[in-house]
């Protein structure tokens, strides 16, 4: 189903080892390249409209994520079976999994990312933080490594830190394997708890600590880096909206911050991907408080909220994933690199837009949004069954305007007509979000939708 040639020394076949609005999104990249995508699927997500457009399909196994999406050996099948050259990982599941991509490389075919060795060595937030300090990127102050197993060690290392404290596994992400810390008195069980937690999640008891900052926003840098050691920036991200550490809205620009702090900050990124050797496209991200970055981890992989800086730029991210793959050369150089107007982004979760609780189901009736500078991301559409076994998220709003406030009213005009019924959605919450006078402000800290959210259960 390729629709126009192809450049020279591109794949001619892609597999997608990923679901969702991901698997079509990777899918319309390769299609504009002129490449054939392979997609591999699970026994929930026969009839998912990428499989439908993809020139190859493969069913790799049951519902459950374990027995299908994080299957290598089916994966590898698959790419084996079907003849494709490389595989694209999106996002979650394999997309971090340093052993994966080891193994799609041994196996003989591309893996559309960073090597393993660098994965692995941004994948642990300690190995992470040091690559940082080493390449100049400032990072929260904490423990240098890992916490030693004295609890005297620890107590004097918080001491010098300075309360609250936030102890963190080496292998965690998304949110999970933290906990703050306010007083001496809780550190040492606290300390033993979050590693009893890191190794059960994880695979991995290390944690280290670091100051807790009250008040920060997250902002994350877009990086993209070839095998020759050339690297830029695309801009910055606000992911501030945040629940349980799960992004619920994103921006692009950040509101509020001197373009100069950003630059250096952007700049410093570029060269920590040149001196780490860096390849693929990735995000910084960081806690940012009265004027200072402060690094805190690394993603290997194409975000969620990618659309708004292609949004800003002009940059398909993800087709630029591919020709670095394939071993080009970036023909993007910074001075390219033009900031347009702004773009925000909602994230459409399949939940109950107040208590949250997941909603699967049959989507009865369907119309996506449209109009001036408003782009849908989504793998739904009427009659579609949303499956229980995966992550809630369905879609993707994102809208853009030659101002932040053009980009907020395009977004509650494509909401207002957004139709999604027969499940619960989380439009509401957007909805009320986009007339919330701090966030029309901008610059909100991640606790603010938390509290926010918390304030009204006191109310109601």
């Amino acid at each position: 189903m390729a629709t126009s040639r192809k450049p020279a020394s591109l794949f001619d076949k892609i597999l997608i080892a990923n679901r969702g609005e991901i698997a079509l999104r990777i899918q319309r990249a390769c299609r504009e390249l002129g490449i054939k995508t392979v997609v591999v699927h699970s026994e929930a997500d026969r009839d998912a409209k990428y499989v439908k457009l993809a020139d190859e399909s493969v069913c790799i196994g049951p519902p459950p994520s374990g027995l299908s999406y994080l299957n290598i050996p089916a994966i590898i099948a698959a790419a084996e079976v079907t003849d494709a050259q490389a595989i694209h990982p999106g996002y979650g599941f394999l997309s971090e999994n340093a052993d994966f991509a080891d193994k799609v490389e041994k196996s003989g075919f591309v893996f559309i990312g960073p090597r393993a060795e660098t994965i692995r060595l941004m994948g642990d937030k300690v190995s992470a933080k040091n690559a940082m300090i080493k390449a100049g990127v400032p990072t929260v102050p904490g423990s240098e490594g890992a916490l030693p197993d004295n609890p005297k060690d620890v107590i004097k290392i918080a001491r010098e830190v300075g309360y609250p404290v936030i102890i963190k596994a080496a292998g965690g992400g998304g949110g999970r394997g933290m906990r703050v810390v306010h007083t001496e008195a809780a550190l040492t069980s606290a300390v033993t708890l979050t590693r009893a937690e890191a190794g059960a999640a994880f695979g991995n008891p290390t944690v280290y600590m670091e100051k807790y900052l009250g008040n920060p926003r997250h902002i994350e840098i877009q990086v993209l880096a070839d095998e020759f050691k050339n690297a830029i920036w695309l801009g910055e991200r606000d992911c501030s909206m945040q629940r349980r550490h799960q992004k619920v809205m994103e921006e692009a620009p950040a509101p509020g911050i001197v373009a100069r702090a950003l630059t250096r900050i952007g700049e410093r990124c570029a060269e920590a991907c040149r001196k780490i050797g860096y390849r693929g496209a990735g995000t910084f991200e960081f806690l940012y408080e009265n004027g200072e970055f402060y690094f805190i981890e690394m993603n290997t992989r194409v975000q969620v909220e990618h659309p708004v800086t292609e949004a800003i730029t002009g940059i398909d991210i993800v087709q630029e994933q591919i020709r670095i793959a394939a071993g080009q050369k970036l023909a993007i150089r910074q001075r390219d690199v033009v900031k347009r107007g702004h773009a925000i982004e909602c994230r459409i979760n399949a939940e109950d837009p107040f208590t949250f609780v997941p909603s699967p189901g049959r989507i009865t009736s369907y119309h996506a949004p449209g109009g001036p500078g408003i782009r849908v991301d989504s793998h739904v559409y009427q009659g579609y069954f949303v499956p229980p076994n995966y992550d809630s998220m369905i879609g993707k709003v994102i809208a853009y305007g030659d101002t932040r406030e053009q980009a907020i009213a395009r977004m509650r005009i494509a909401l207002s007509e957004m139709v999604l019924e027969g499940i619960k959605t989380n439009i509401p919450l957007h909805q009320e979000l986009l007339l919330d006078d701090a966030f029309l402000r901008g610059g909100t800290s991640i606790h603010y939708l938390e509290e926010r959210l918390a304030a009204r259960k006191l109310a109601g």
